[in-house]
């Protein structure tokens, strides 16, 4: 159970983070009732602070404009779940400077109490998030651009190559980022095929925002989107491969999203759909475990392409 005090503190928080945030809005953060933020901010206004409300459509409330409130301390929850997601951007495969993630993670500690300075040093150092061996991480400043186009409603105009190597330049209006399995997707309205498409951030060769902004369409659902491209893109391929290693190494290496794993007399199963083979063997190749290849052919084949190229970098000349 949250105190009515942590509630205040964290509408407070909140508010100094965003210019506007509408009562469903907050109540959805809060996991309250709205007449129940309502009330909230009765009691803030009681006690002398600037919250102001403004009615209406695109209403809500906000703190007056230049007013800054002190630096708030940080609960032991609130730390270690700030700790956690610092350290989970190596587990997210994004491209951040460990400088950075080490000095966020300074400043945190020093605004703490002593014991639960002592529980964040404890987080920091036990806790060992490795990332999955992803061939391409998404730069943290293309995700920030983007971000911040998404929330400024401004178009961006981005250079992308194609599954079959070509390369368009695209006007998007960006509605979401999604990271699903392994790979980070731009959500958005493609303006050259006038529909809703899917970019992954890979392939975007650049990005740069436009002057022009763009009217959001209230109806377009982006998790429901993404969530049914993603989970009923059709599969070419059905994986199995047999890893001669038990069943709780893999279980450590793969997450469970990626597929199915089995405990067999030679050693674990693991079965997945693709429909990107030269993907699948890079990731495989990238668990560091011996396995052997059943299904389906096209695979070996995929894999003898690697090694290939492999053999080709190791013996050419400079």
């Amino acid at each position: 159970m949250y105190h009515p005090t942590t509630r205040l503190l964290t509408i407070l928080e909140l508010l100094q983070a965003h210019p506007l945030l509408s009562g469903a809005e907050l109540a959805r953060r809060l996991e309250v009732e709205p007449r129940s933020v309502r009330r909230y901010i009765q009691m803030l206004q009681d006690m002398g602070m600037p919250v102001e409300a403004t009615y209406g459509p695109g209403g809500g409330y906000r703190l007056r404009p230049g007013f800054k409130l002190p630096p708030l301390m940080f609960t032991e929850d609130e730390a270690t779940a700030i700790a956690l997601g610092l350290l989970g951007s190596a587990w997210l495969e994004i491209g951040m400077s460990s400088v950075a993630i080490e000095g966020a993670l300074a400043k945190v500690a020093r605004v703490l109490p002593e014991r639960a300075r002592a529980r964040l040093h404890a987080v920091t150092t036990n806790v060992i998030l490795s990332p999955h061996g992803q061939e391409v991480r998404p730069d943290a400043a293309l995700l920030i651009t983007l971000s911040d186009a998404i929330q400024r409603r401004q178009r961006v105009s981005i250079a992308y190559r194609s599954y079959h190597d070509e390369t368009t330049r695209r006007t998007v209006e960006p509605y979401g980022i999604a990271g699903w399995l392994g790979r980070w997707y731009l959500v958005g309205y493609c303006c050259l095929r006038r529909d809703y498409r899917l970019f992954r951030l890979d392939r975007m060769q650049e990005a740069q925002l436009c002057a022009e902004t763009f009217v959001r369409d209230a109806t377009f659902d982006c998790v429901a989107y993404v969530e049914a491209q993603l989970l009923t893109r059709p599969v070419n391929w059905q994986v199995v491969v047999l890893f001669q290693a038990p069943l709780y190494t893999l279980q450590q290496k793969i997450p469970a999203g990626y597929g199915t794993l089995s405990t067999t007399p030679g050693g674990t199963l693991f079965q997945c759909p693709t429909d990107d083979l030269d993907y699948m063997v890079r990731y495989l190749m990238a668990l560091h475990l011996p396995f052997v290849i059943q299904e389906p052919p096209e695979l070996r084949d995929a894999l003898l392409r690697l090694a290939q190229q492999m053999q080709q970098i190791a013996t050419a000349q400079g």
